[in-house]
């Protein structure tokens, strides 16, 4: 299996946080996130968040999370940081409170299994490696690295993220969208199998039809 796109969740998770990040100035990347989270009917959307830090991209994917039936983290790395988190969201009236967790990153990530959808902030010392440990999902994941300049992102490189890690990366861009998203998709691991699958393009020079063949490995 493999995340399929679904256009009207994607819709509906952008309208709503439209609605829901009204009060909130520039929550363009907020609708975006949300759409994506919603559109891969993602099952486990997990976030870093710290005190100061904007809240309508937690706004945005609990309204994805609400669309998909999905489970919404947030890792937060002190009781502080928690407080402050939960206030913020229950003010905002949104009616979904995420799952929030207390702890460093990298040492949260080793529980959460089989993430599809994944944000964490590029003001961060530690983002790279955060991407780096999470425990992606088998159908695919998407990861999203926001405030990422122009500047930086000539400079990041998610192969070299993501090298040794659970997921092999199928496309990758950089939106000028707020502060500057950068967005991987990456494909699925293909299991522990002892064997190792490809797909393989044949086209009949005669016909001129294109077969897709399956190749096994052992």
């Amino acid at each position: 299996m493999k995340l399929v796109w679904s256009p009207e969740t994607a819709s509906k998770a952008y309208i709503d946080t439209v609605k829901s990040c009204e009060p909130f100035q520039e929550s363009s990347v907020a609708e975006l996130i949300s759409a994506m989270a919603g559109g891969w009917n993602a099952s486990l959307i997990v976030e870093t968040w710290s005190r100061g830090g904007a809240i309508a991209t937690s706004i945005g994917l609990a309204v994805a999370s609400r669309h998909t039936g999905g489970r919404h983290v947030c890792v937060v790395p002190d009781e502080d940081s928690r407080s402050e988190y939960i206030e913020a969201m229950e003010k905002a009236n949104n009616n979904i409170l995420p799952e929030v967790v207390v702890g460093e990153p990298e040492d949260v990530m080793g529980g959460l299994m089989g993430i599809d959808f994944l944000v964490v902030d590029r003001r961060r010392n530690d983002f790279a490696r955060i991407f780096r440990v999470a425990k992606l999902g088998q159908r695919g994941s998407v990861l999203v690295c926001k405030n990422a300049s122009s500047k930086a992102a000539s400079s990041f490189r998610w192969r070299a993220v993501l090298d040794g890690g659970s997921g092999q990366l199928v496309r990758a861009v950089f939106l000028p969208v707020g502060k500057g998203l950068d967005i991987a998709h990456v494909a699925g691991s293909s299991g522990s199998g002892k064997s190792e699958r490809r797909w393989i393009k044949q086209i009949d020079q005669q016909s001129g039809e294109e077969y897709v063949i399956r190749k096994r490995n052992k």
